[in-house]
């Protein structure tokens, strides 16, 4: 009796430890991080097909995150670069972004579009007023106005619009893989 006894509390002390685990896994995957693959060149240079990130859920957003969400045009989750927050006006003149009026650097495309302007002689963000693609002049309340990072090879605001805020499945925290 005292054997079965003791295999029991030893199975026990395995089986709760475990649960446990799943527990906090399923939670912590549910409600605060969660992986994703990148799909798609739409955010190189900053990230390439099959780059795999996590991402935080839902918090506060802000420019310059980039954040995965339900796209507005197909079954699928984009990847892309937060411009405009509710109230911006957002414009691209001459390759200079603008935001409310005020240039905003974009470092993160710089290369490639010096690069990709030098092979092409092609600009590589098409000028553009927000009024011109999605016939408002402000990011409505609750929403944001994004852009890919790969100008000419994303589908993005300029086609789509605005990404509501329940659209959001989380901003990106770090890629994981690879580790380059």
């Amino acid at each position: 009796m005292e054997a079965k006894q003791s295999k029991s509390k030893e199975l026990l002390s395995w089986v709760v430890p475990i649960l446990v685990a799943v527990v906090i896994a399923f939670v912590v995957r549910q409600f605060l991080l969660a992986p994703v693959t990148v799909k798609g060149e739409s955010m190189e240079p900053t990230y390439h097909n099959n780059d795999r990130v996590m991402i935080l859920k839902p918090g506060g957003l802000d420019y310059d995150d980039v954040i995965v969400f339900q796209s507005p045009v197909e079954d699928d989750h984009y990847i892309k670069r937060i411009i405009g927050l509710p109230g911006d006006n957002v414009e691209v003149k001459d390759e200079k972004l603008y935001v409310n009026g005020k240039e905003v650097k974009q470092d993160y495309i710089k290369e490639a579009a010096a690069q990709y302007e030098k092979e092409t002689g092609l600009k590589y963000t098409e000028d553009f007023t927000m009024q011109e693609v999605t016939g408002k002049t402000e990011v409505p309340k609750d929403s944001y106005f994004v852009l890919g990072d790969n100008r000419p090879n994303s589908s993005d605001g300029r086609a789509y619009g605005f990404i509501t805020k329940d659209a959001v499945d989380g901003k990106v925290l770090f890629r994981y893989w690879p580790w380059n």
